[in-house]
């Protein structure tokens, strides 16, 4: 069986922004040492230095295949710390996120959702030297020809492509599939590309930076001209996982008759990746690892709400932490002493023992009210939400009485009160005050008001 390895594209999704939004890395000062305010990130100093320490290993790639476990009450930072984590490696490093009840699903398997993560986190960086034409895109037209099926429309079958270094230009007559490439690539005259060879793949590397003054506000990345000749070779460096790599090589079930392509459009798209097309993915891995032409990157895979996992789960992760190709795992626990699910068994974190063995645990603890007023003034500055002192001494005694969620989801609502008493001529100058926060407070509930008033008033509801 032929492996694919080359031109596979990242199926990484795109981070969103959200309720970490402020996190930017760990906080950590020159000597390792967490700063008690940076970065986004306030208390927990020990959390942080451990997981300080944890990116050091990571970075000296002698962390591979083995897992720490962050362990704390709801609302200590447990996902923010494996989110700085992520920010702080960079890119470059690859960081799957799991959350523990995403292994139920009715269409694979729980093993495979688990291994699919374990691939997803595990980079791999190719870098080959590939013969490519390469340079500003001066002129590019495409030829057209008369399309014998459609009478009087038009079709494209070639295009005809300039490409100018400072040592010289070369005119190129491509096949229509390189123009539909362009045109995906978004490519246009002024333009800096390099087309491959072997296979005809388009790369738009940025605009000439001759053009880098003709538009004021044009958000592009501007790039020289290149100074080689036009056809060469080019060491192309390429970041993927092992994921992508079983995606790519994945082959479809069936027939290839129009029944069985007509009954594949109703099926679900998800399928499992066999073991013996992993098993094959990994020896063409090493043999590219060992020519040199490939380098390992053992990357983090972050699993949440761990104690969601049943028995089956937790006995096929440890066999999968002993795997050669296995990154570096982060669980994270809100749990005390509960069942392990699956089982009688009452374990702490509601983890098996001899897993439990194989890690290393940070906690996370409560934090304190004056913690908590910090993070609560960095958050009203992430929602651009003016504020008094007052209100945030009062957030942050509900934030300690309740929780640290509900003083900062109460931010939203307090602002939106504070307009409320202003005209549409001064609402932009709104601040909120104790009066707004109070209010807010009568209007949503916390957890333990509203568990108290359910107690109280459970005859009036249904069971």
């Amino acid at each position: 069986m032929k492996i694919k390895i080359e031109n596979v594209t990242s199926s990484a999704p795109t981070r969103r922004v959200d309720s970490h939004s402020h996190i930017k890395d760990l906080g950590l000062g020159a000597d390792g040492c967490a700063l008690p305010e940076a970065s986004g990130f306030v208390g927990q100093l020990g959390a942080r230095e451990g997981v300080g320490i944890l990116q050091d290993l990571i970075k000296l790639k002698k962390f591979a295949g083995r897992a720490i476990l962050l362990a704390g009450p709801p609302g200590t930072g447990k996902t923010a710390l494996a989110i700085a984590l992520s920010r702080q490696l960079g890119t470059n490093i690859p960081f799957s996120h799991l959350v523990g009840s995403e292994v139920y699903s009715s269409e694979v398997k729980k093993t495979e959702v688990i291994m699919e993560h374990f691939r997803r986190a595990i980079g791999l960086r190719i870098r080959e030297s590939k013969e490519v034409y390469e340079g500003e895109v001066t002129a590019l037209k495409p030829i057209e020809s008369e399309n014998p099926l459609e009478g009087y429309d038009r079709t494209i079958k070639a295009v005809e492509c300039t490409l100018t270094t400072l040592k010289g230009s070369k005119s190129l007559r491509l096949d229509a599939s390189i123009y539909e490439q362009m045109q995906k690539e978004k490519v246009r005259i002024g333009d800096v590309i390099y087309i491959e060879t072997s296979s005809g793949a388009v790369k738009r590397v940025g605009r000439s930076e001759k053009y880098a003054q003709t538009y004021d506000l044009e958000a592009e990345v501007f790039v020289p001209i290149p100074k080689d000749a036009v056809h060469k070779k080019k060491d192309v460096v390429q970041d993927i996982s092992l994921h992508d790599l079983d995606i790519a090589n994945a082959r479809p079930q069936g027939g290839q008759d129009i029944l069985s392509m007509m009954g594949a459009l109703g099926k679900q798209t998800k399928t499992e990746i066999t073991d013996k097309l992993r098993a094959e993915i990994d020896k063409v891995v090493n043999k590219y690892i060992d020519s040199g032409v490939a380098e390992l990157i053992p990357g983090v895979l972050f699993v949440d709400e761990v104690h969601m996992l049943d028995i089956e789960c937790f006995s096929y992760l440890n066999r999968a932490l002993e795997s050669a190709l296995a990154p570096i795992v982060i669980f994270a626990t809100n749990r005390g002493r509960c069942q392990i699910r699956g089982t009688d068994i009452v374990s702490p974190h509601g983890l098996p023992v001899d897993l439990l063995d194989r890690m290393l645990i940070v906690r996370t603890v409560p934090y304190g009210r004056e913690d908590i007023r910090k993070i609560i003034k960095i958050r009203a500055h992430i929602e651009s939400i003016r504020i008094e002192e007052e209100a945030v001494d009062a957030l942050a005694e509900i934030g300690e009485s309740a929780s640290l969620r509900y003083a900062v989801q109460l931010l939203a609502p307090s602002m939106e009160l504070a307009k409320a008493d202003l005209d549409e001529d001064t609402v932009d100058e709104a601040v909120v005050d104790k009066d707004n926060v109070l209010e807010a407070k009568e209007l949503f509930l916390d957890v333990r008001t509203s568990a108290q008033f359910a107690s109280d008033s459970s005859a009036g509801y249904l069971k």
